[in-house]
């Protein structure tokens, strides 16, 4: 009896568990920001119940431990690596001039020309960096994920 018992509860915990290896699977850079799309904007926020776009960019980025970055999106672009627009990769970050001033708005590379960020007026979306308002305001990308993270972030 204890043999069929210890045998059944076995079969339960094999069948009712979910392998690490499956949850793993479901997190990218993609999905961690397709949960958060649309929360809305606020000014310092850094939380999933408000963001501003440099908060944005600390949440999704601390999913993939990617480094202790500054706060505020023009202390940001100033860390990394520069890169080039035709050679930006998953990760990325890009800033841009938005009020004429030097860098003011900030988002993550997410490929296929698209990146995320948060707007003051829809919270977080995704936008295409060759719409003429972005296209227009583009200052600058960098990378500053190493390459562990960006193997998390693209699901290797």
């Amino acid at each position: 009896m204890k043999k069929f018992v210890l045998s059944v509860f076995v079969a339960a915990v094999l069948f009712t568990s979910t392998p690490a290896s499956t949850f793993a699977s479901d997190v990218s850079l993609k999905s961690e920001v397709n949960e958060v799309l649309g929360t809305p904007y606020l000014w310092g926020g850094t939380t999933a119940s408000g963001f501003d776009c440099s908060g944005f960019i600390l949440f999704i980025l601390d999913k993939f431990n990617a480094g202790n970055l500054p706060r505020t999106s023009q202390s940001q672009a100033k860390v990394g690596v520069p890169v080039s627009k035709n050679d930006l990769r998953l990760g990325d970050l890009v800033f841009f001039d938005t009020f004429g001033q030097g860098i003011s708005h900030a988002g993550i590379y997410i490929g296929d020309d698209q990146f995320a960020h948060s707007t003051s007026s829809k919270g977080v979306r995704i936008s295409k960096l060759s719409e003429s308002y972005y296209r227009d305001r583009y200052v600058t990308a960098r990378r500053v994920v190493g390459e562990t993270s960006y193997r998390k972030m693209i699901n290797e």
